[in-house]
């Protein structure tokens, strides 16, 4: 079984820091969990090992300094468009499935029952009022 050996050696011209190796590591780890296959071949298992190498021999593309700001922005900016496209376009009530048509009957029905047995619970109560 092969080892991430301590302290890592990484090419310090391309990466400015420990913390940048370790948020670069744990970033491509989620993505490899999520199912992304390996850019370099290794004997490693365990997807943190295989992040750690990808970072440390450069098989990975990332954006630091401004450029990273930059990018970060334009993806808030592209999410926050798609929001509004989608909420400008809303759901048309045609749109509804036999599920929902048969949850608002059922809604419905139920409501309809609740107010007569609350009439009858007040109405019964009300008499009683009168009688005395």
């Amino acid at each position: 079984m092969d080892v991430v050996s301590l302290p890592i050696d990484y090419d310090r011209n391309k990466i400015d820091g420990r913390f940048r190796v370790v948020a670069i590591a744990s970033q491509r780890a989620k993505e490899l969990s999520f199912g992304a296959k390996s850019k370099i071949k290794t004997k490693a298992k365990k997807i943190t090992t295989i992040a750690i190498e990808e970072t440390t021999l450069n098989s990975l593309e990332f954006l630091t300094g401004e450029q990273a700001k930059k990018a970060k922005e334009e993806a808030r900016k592209l999410d926050y468009r798609r929001l509004l496209e989608e909420r400008e376009k809303g759901i048309p009530g045609e749109e509804v499935t036999e599920l929902e048509k048969d949850l608002k009957v059922y809604l419905h029905e139920k409501e309809a029952t609740d107010k007569k047995a609350l009439e009858n619970l007040f109405g019964e109560r009300r008499e009683e009022g009168l009688e005395e």
